[in-house]
């Protein structure tokens, strides 16, 4: 009879145990998250509201601010005229003349006024030269998000709040493809040199280290001229590498039941960036009456940008460990600015938008 009633005893135990664990499953305060104090996060983070502004266009035609194809001197020194160059030798320009000089054509010689001329021809697009703006169309990258839970808040439906740190990439291209017309604007300088001497034939390369052939210096002249009806084609190839990091507190909100369980949260912080930027352009500039001038330039740049974010961001459980998980990020790392060999590019990075997606696993 003893026996039975421990039988009894031990199934009633049983059953008020099952009972618990029932009633605990199906209430919705006890949240499937309050003992999973970690979360890892790999999202798809696709970028908007992102673009690059091109400066500079036309410019200066001189191929010596130019490369590839820059012009230099046998000493290393850019020319500094479209069809040669007048610089500083190692006297200093004693006595007013320099050997450290040359010239491309024999038309620059005028030999009946024992005079040299060096021209200088520049470029405005019609309407102020403003440059040109390429949008972006979406940039992919990826996120590696960290959570740390730090408490819960029962009273305010179980809110809880931690700690968000995440490193992101994405990889930036923006190219622009302009022609627009132009005023083209040439300048001719005059040196003069001794009378009854004859400069060297062209082509002519003077070092700074001489002798050579002395011509007189400052200029003894100028003259400009204007040349209306000129066009400028122009092409931008920009990329960049962003690295990114973000550091912030957090709050979320749970939603639901234990096994049907939703999470919303806000999250703002610092943000920082590592860009490794590269741009090469090139242009044509065709003057009426001229052959057409055709430049290149180009180069690398590595710059840290720092600023903000704000986040929004959304969890759907789809079991004791792994979520699904999507949001939306404000990020501002400001304007980025550089000359790449006169090519001013300015990189707006300080309204930009990021749509996230992917999964995350809590422990």
């Amino acid at each position: 009879m003893k026996t039975n009633h421990y039988h009894w005893a031990i199934k009633t135990a049983a059953l008020l145990i099952v009972a618990g664990n029932a009633s605990a499953q199906s209430d919705p305060g006890n949240v499937i998250y309050q003992d999973a104090t970690n979360r890892v996060s790999l999202s798809f983070r696709y970028g908007l509201n992102i673009n690059a502004h091109f400066k500079g266009i036309g410019g200066s035609l001189n191929p010596a601010s130019a490369k590839p194809g820059k012009r230099m001197t046998p000493d290393g020194d850019k020319y500094n005229y479209d069809d040669g160059y007048v610089l500083t030798d190692v006297s200093g320009n004693a006595g007013g003349q320099s050997w450290y000089w040359g010239h491309d054509n024999a038309s620059q010689v005028n030999a009946g006024n024992s005079t040299v001329d060096f021209s200088h021809t520049t470029a405005t697009p019609n309407g102020g030269g403003s440059g040109s703006t390429a949008n972006d169309t979406g940039i992919p990258g990826f996120e590696l998000a960290y959570d740390r839970q730090l408490g819960v808040v029962k009273d305010w439906h179980n809110m809880r709040y931690g700690i968000e740190a995440a490193i992101n990439y994405q990889s930036i291209a923006m190219n622009n493809n302009s022609t627009s017309e132009a005023t083209a604007s040439r300048q001719t300088d005059t040196y003069g040199y001794t009378p009854g001497t004859t400069p060297p034939s062209a082509p002519y390369q003077g070092s700074y280290n001489g002798p050579g052939f002395l011509i007189n210096v400052p200029r003894s002249g100028t003259a400009t001229t204007v040349i209306p009806n000129a066009t400028v084609s122009t092409r931008d190839d920009f990329s960049g590498n962003l690295l990114g990091f973000r550091l912030g507190p957090y709050l979320e909100f749970p939603f639901g039941s234990r096994e049907q369980q939703f999470t919303l949260a806000v999250s703002a912080g610092l943000a920082t960036g590592l860009l490794y930027a590269d741009e090469s352009w090139q242009q044509t500039v065709s003057i009426p009456g001229s052959a057409s001038i055709t430049t290149k330039g180009g180069g690398s740049d590595f710059e840290a940008l720092w600023g903000g974010y704000a986040a929004l961001t959304a969890t759907c459980q789809m079991d004791e460990h792994w979520c699904l998980v999507g949001g939306v990020q404000f990020q501002d790392l400001g304007k980025y600015n550089h000359s790449f060999d006169g090519r001013k590019v300015s990189l707006d990075l300080s309204q930009s938008v990021f749509l996230v997606a992917g999964l995350s696993y809590s422990f």
